[in-house]
């Protein structure tokens, strides 16, 4: 079976306001040169481009999808929530949370974003690709049932999540956030639940300010089921692939979903204007290497990969690249034109003992959680 790849040339056209970065214009605060949010397409179309060009794109099942239903999007956010975002929408745009600008028309691209999250893991539970990757553009995963933040209109993965329940085709899932932002809006969905395990490495206090903490680990049902492992700025690959080997890999084991969601955001870089984490595109290829290889282990290989943030107009792409390789399997390269740069840059070894411990902290916790101790008695 083949990689599906999704993806929809409108989903380019979203636009917001005019900010300096995350700042809005006004005051003290100058337009840039380019304008807008740094939640801008190219990064995204550049990767795109960049597929076509390697010869990636022939290789893998490409295509786009229907919007998500009204239906589908109230399974996660409020009736009263989605009508004035349509509203807004069809007169002209405008903001409704934190960082959420949109035009006229927004809340159709933001369903045709969701819909091609929802149709990629439809398509891989149903049978009829073995994994897929998600070009969706608004993103998703800062974005609660009845608030926006973040460049995030709607939450795109407990939306394809929840259809993919409705229909009976999956009952365990595991979302694993590796955006350097941590995934505030999964979460809160599914703080209370059980049934879909959440995973956030992300920059310590990045954004948002005042979540991603060690010690929120879920409420009720869903008590030990939301594991949020808060990096310091800087640590780069080898940390990364230390996260992986001793927390989330050996999480997934215990927790054996149906199927593996990853939020893939490619801000971790080491050239991402809004994170400071010293990424390579080889990390993201090998992380996504070690997700692929648990999914093989535990449930036949399914697992979707859905786009986030990554601003970087001219490295993300490369880290994108890298990683839908790995997940179909490809030999069409985009060699990292900044590799040796990149790996002049990672920490030293003192620094890199000292996150190791931090992991080592962390995994000594986090490995407490219910499940895991019912799995290993």
């Amino acid at each position: 079976m083949a990689t599906g790849f999704f993806w929809d040339e409108e989903c380019f056209w979203h636009g917001g306001g005019a900010y300096a970065l995350t700042l809005p214009l006004g005051g003290l605060v100058q337009p840039l040169s380019a304008g807008g949010l740094p939640e801008g397409p190219e990064a995204k179309r550049r990767l795109k481009n960049l597929m076509d060009v390697t010869g990636l794109s022939a290789e893998l099942e490409c295509r786009s999808a229907s919007p998500a239903t009204w239906e589908d999007l109230a399974r996660v956010h409020p009736e009263e929530f989605l009508n004035r975002f349509k509203k807004m929408s069809d007169e002209g745009g405008g903001e409704l949370g934190l960082r959420t600008p949109f035009l006229k028309g927004g809340f159709e691209i933001a369903a045709l974003s969701a819909g091609l999250a929802k149709q990629a893991l439809l398509s891989v539970l149903n049978g009829e690709l073995e994994n897929a990757y998600a070009l969706s553009r608004p993103p998703g995963h800062h974005c609660l049932p009845d608030w926006p933040n973040g460049f995030c209109l709607l939450n795109n993965i407990a939306i394809a999540v929840e259809a993919a329940k409705a229909q009976g085709l999956a009952e365990r899932v595991a979302v694993i956030d590796w955006d350097v932002h941590h995934g505030n809006g999964t979460e809160a969905i599914y703080y209370e639940r059980d049934d879909v395990l959440t995973i956030s490495v992300h920059q310590d206090r990045n954004y948002p300010l005042d979540t991603g903490h060690l010690g929120h680990r879920g409420e009720g049902a869903g008590d030990g089921y939301n594991l949020n492992i808060p990096l310091p700025p800087g640590p780069g690959h080898f940390s990364y692939m230390e996260v992986m080997e001793r927390i989330i890999c050996p999480v997934l084991g215990i927790y054996r979903p149906d199927v593996i969601i990853v939020a893939s955001g490619y801000d971790a870089c080491a050239f991402d204007p809004l994170g400071r984490m010293m990424a390579t595109a080889d990390t993201f290829r090998q992380m996504t290497a070690m997700v692929k290889q648990s999914a093989n282990d535990l449930c036949d290989g399914r697992m979707v990969m859905v786009h986030e943030g990554g601003y970087s107009e001219a490295y993300a792409p490369f880290c994108g690249h890298a990683a839908i390789e790995e997940l179909a399997g490809s030999t069409a390269t985009a060699p990292d034109p900044m590799a040796e740069t990149v790996a002049a840059r990672q920490p030293d070894a003192r620094f890199d003992t000292y996150i190791s411990e931090l992991i080592g902290e962390m995994a000594s916790e986090l490995l407490m959680m219910p499940f895991y101790n019912d799995a290993s008695n």
